[in-house]
Protein backbone atom coordinates (compact mmCIF):
# COMPACT_ATOMS: atom_id res chain seq x y z
CA UNK A 1 0.00 0.00 0.00
CA UNK A 2 1.04 3.57 -0.63
CA UNK A 3 2.08 5.36 2.56
CA UNK A 4 0.36 8.66 3.20
CA UNK A 5 2.21 9.34 6.46
CA UNK A 6 5.59 8.08 7.65
CA UNK A 7 7.50 9.30 10.69
CA UNK A 8 10.51 7.93 12.55
CA UNK A 9 11.35 9.59 15.86
CA UNK A 10 14.14 9.08 18.34
CA UNK A 11 15.07 10.58 21.66
CA UNK A 12 16.50 14.01 20.84
CA UNK A 13 16.51 15.70 24.24
CA UNK A 14 19.89 17.37 24.74
CA UNK A 15 19.79 16.89 28.52
CA UNK A 16 19.30 13.11 28.11
CA UNK A 17 22.27 12.77 25.78
CA UNK A 18 24.37 15.04 28.03
CA UNK A 19 23.73 12.74 31.00
CA UNK A 20 24.44 9.54 29.07
CA UNK A 21 27.58 10.92 27.41
CA UNK A 22 28.92 12.52 30.59
CA UNK A 23 28.75 9.21 32.47
CA UNK A 24 30.84 7.64 29.70
CA UNK A 25 33.72 10.03 30.37
CA UNK A 26 34.26 8.77 33.92
CA UNK A 27 35.62 5.31 32.97
CA UNK A 28 37.55 6.81 30.02
CA UNK A 29 39.30 9.28 32.33
CA UNK A 30 39.85 6.56 34.93
CA UNK A 31 41.33 4.13 32.43
CA UNK A 32 43.60 6.83 31.00
CA UNK A 33 44.75 7.95 34.43
CA UNK A 34 45.43 4.41 35.70
CA UNK A 35 46.77 2.73 32.54
CA UNK A 36 48.58 5.58 30.77
CA UNK A 37 49.56 7.98 33.56
CA UNK A 38 50.02 5.20 36.14
CA UNK A 39 48.11 7.12 38.82
CA UNK A 40 45.23 5.42 40.69
CA UNK A 41 41.82 6.97 39.89
CA UNK A 42 40.13 8.13 43.10
CA UNK A 43 40.64 7.34 46.80
CA UNK A 44 39.50 3.72 46.42
CA UNK A 45 40.42 2.93 42.80
CA UNK A 46 38.50 0.41 40.75
CA UNK A 47 40.50 -2.17 38.83
CA UNK A 48 41.29 -1.57 35.17
CA UNK A 49 38.96 -4.46 34.37
CA UNK A 50 36.17 -2.84 36.40
CA UNK A 51 36.66 0.48 34.63
CA UNK A 52 36.67 -1.32 31.27
CA UNK A 53 33.43 -3.11 32.13
CA UNK A 54 31.90 0.20 33.24
CA UNK A 55 32.90 1.72 29.90
CA UNK A 56 31.32 -1.21 28.03
CA UNK A 57 28.11 -0.81 30.05
CA UNK A 58 28.00 2.92 29.26
CA UNK A 59 28.60 2.20 25.56
CA UNK A 60 25.79 -0.37 25.57
CA UNK A 61 23.46 2.13 27.26
CA UNK A 62 24.39 4.77 24.71
CA UNK A 63 23.72 2.35 21.83
CA UNK A 64 20.42 1.26 23.43
CA UNK A 65 19.05 4.83 23.64
CA UNK A 66 20.37 5.63 20.17
CA UNK A 67 18.58 2.56 18.71
CA UNK A 68 15.14 3.34 20.19
CA UNK A 69 12.74 4.54 17.48
CA UNK A 70 9.06 5.35 17.39
CA UNK A 71 7.97 4.63 13.84
CA UNK A 72 4.50 5.44 12.56
CA UNK A 73 3.33 4.45 9.08
CA UNK A 74 -0.16 5.16 7.82
CA UNK A 75 -1.83 4.08 4.62
CA UNK A 76 -5.49 3.75 3.61
CA UNK A 77 -5.65 0.25 5.06
CA UNK A 78 -3.92 0.47 8.46
CA UNK A 79 -1.75 2.25 10.99
CA UNK A 80 1.56 0.54 11.73
CA UNK A 81 3.26 1.43 14.98
CA UNK A 82 6.71 0.23 16.04
CA UNK A 83 8.45 1.21 19.24
CA UNK A 84 11.75 -0.37 18.29
CA UNK A 85 13.21 -2.56 19.68
CA UNK A 86 10.27 -3.30 21.99
CA UNK A 87 7.07 -3.78 20.05
CA UNK A 88 5.22 -3.62 16.74
CA UNK A 89 1.50 -3.25 16.23
CA UNK A 90 -0.87 -2.83 13.31
CA UNK A 91 -4.31 -1.31 13.60
CA UNK A 92 -6.78 -1.62 10.75
CA UNK A 93 -8.74 1.52 9.96
CA UNK A 94 -11.87 -0.66 10.02
CA UNK A 95 -11.20 -1.18 13.77
CA UNK A 96 -10.91 2.55 14.49
CA UNK A 97 -13.95 4.39 15.79
CA UNK A 98 -12.30 7.80 16.23
CA UNK A 99 -8.94 9.29 15.22
CA UNK A 100 -7.74 12.82 15.87
CA UNK A 101 -4.54 14.76 16.36
CA UNK A 102 -4.45 16.05 19.94
CA UNK A 103 -2.27 17.87 22.41
CA UNK A 104 -2.05 15.20 25.10
CA UNK A 105 0.14 17.32 27.38
CA UNK A 106 2.72 15.85 29.72
CA UNK A 107 1.98 12.22 30.64
CA UNK A 108 4.75 11.72 33.18
CA UNK A 109 7.72 11.27 30.88
CA UNK A 110 8.63 9.61 27.62
CA UNK A 111 8.33 6.02 26.55
CA UNK A 112 5.14 4.04 26.96
CA UNK A 113 2.86 5.70 29.47
CA UNK A 114 -0.75 5.42 30.55
CA UNK A 115 -3.16 8.34 30.41
CA UNK A 116 -6.72 8.09 31.75
CA UNK A 117 -7.91 10.17 28.80
CA UNK A 118 -5.87 8.59 25.97
CA UNK A 119 -5.00 5.09 27.19
CA UNK A 120 -1.50 3.90 26.27
CA UNK A 121 0.64 6.80 25.06
CA UNK A 122 3.71 6.01 22.95
CA UNK A 123 6.06 8.98 22.76
CA UNK A 124 9.70 10.02 22.65
CA UNK A 125 9.36 13.79 22.76
CA UNK A 126 6.75 16.54 22.75
CA UNK A 127 3.06 16.54 23.53
CA UNK A 128 1.24 16.11 20.23
CA UNK A 129 -0.10 12.79 19.01
CA UNK A 130 -2.64 10.72 17.14
CA UNK A 131 -5.35 9.72 19.61
CA UNK A 132 -7.20 6.59 18.57
CA UNK A 133 -10.36 5.13 20.02
CA UNK A 134 -10.97 1.62 18.77
CA UNK A 135 -14.33 -0.04 18.29
CA UNK A 136 -13.49 -2.53 21.06
CA UNK A 137 -13.12 0.38 23.53
CA UNK A 138 -9.31 0.44 23.66
CA UNK A 139 -7.59 3.81 23.47
CA UNK A 140 -4.06 4.73 22.49
CA UNK A 141 -2.09 7.76 21.45
CA UNK A 142 0.98 7.83 19.19
CA UNK A 143 3.28 10.81 19.63
CA UNK A 144 4.27 12.90 16.64
CA UNK A 145 6.62 15.73 15.78
CA UNK A 146 4.66 16.36 12.56
CA UNK A 147 1.09 17.16 13.69
CA UNK A 148 0.21 19.14 10.55
CA UNK A 149 1.31 16.34 8.21
CA UNK A 150 -0.55 13.81 10.36
CA UNK A 151 -3.71 15.91 10.22
CA UNK A 152 -3.40 16.11 6.42
CA UNK A 153 -3.06 12.31 6.28
CA UNK A 154 -6.22 11.89 8.36
CA UNK A 155 -8.10 14.18 5.96
CA UNK A 156 -7.01 11.99 3.04
CA UNK A 157 -8.29 8.88 4.80
CA UNK A 158 -11.64 10.47 5.71
CA UNK A 159 -12.42 11.23 2.05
Amino acid sequence: MLLIFNESQRFSQVWLWAIILSTSFIPVIGLYQQMVAGVPFGNNPMSNLGLGLMLLFDAALLFFFWSIRLVTEIDHHEIRLAYRPFMRRSILWSDVQKAEVVNYGFVGGWGVRYSPQYGKVYNVNGKMGLALELKNGDKLCIGTQQPEDLEAALKQIRR
